[in-house]
């Protein structure tokens, strides 16, 4: 009988493994998800050098865009009648945002802090969904706690600011 419990716990233990890892698996590819979605807006925003900084004064306001004059701040950026951002809740009609023009258009997405912060809006709302499956699958509550805390700061932090 001493083989049954042998092979009764080399099976828990194999069925552990293949939880840890399953789980392991999905909560980096949440997190990789996150930040590759951030980036893509964040860069932009964090590595300002070389790049056209200025003011955009919101005059016309679309579906999903908004529009308006773009007033160059940095040396080398040059005036334009028109340059477009994405609408979104931080975007109205009549403001004026610090902006970073986008290389090869004419597109521009928010800089300074309020930029930065929205930039990484989808990393904070990864690492709340990421938290679920740590204290779920992994069992590891206080990193659980850490990852929904550090996303829910993250997310307060943008919303303030914006």
């Amino acid at each position: 009988m001493p083989s049954a419990v042998v092979s009764s716990q080399g099976a828990v233990s194999a069925l552990r493994f293949g939880r840890l890892a399953a789980m392991g698996t999905v909560a980096v590819l949440i997190l990789i998800a996150g930040v590759w979605a951030s980036w893509g807006t964040a860069h932009h925003v964090m590595l300002t050098k070389g790049r056209e900084s200025g003011t955009i004064s919101v005059t016309r306001c679309g579906q999903d865009t908004c529009s308006g004059p773009y007033t160059p701040v940095s040396a080398g950026s040059r005036a334009r009648k028109s340059v477009v951002i994405e609408k979104n809740v931080a975007v109205r009609k009549g403001q004026t945002y610090t902006v970073v023009i986008k290389p090869g258009g004419d597109e521009v997405v928010r800089s300074g802090p309020a930029g930065v912060l929205y930039a990484w809006v989808p990393l904070g709302g990864a690492l709340l969904l990421a938290s679920v499956v740590v204290a779920g699958g992994l069992r590891r509550t206080r990193l659980a706690w850490v990852m929904a805390g550090l996303g829910t700061v993250l997310l307060t932090a943008a919303f303030a600011v914006i």
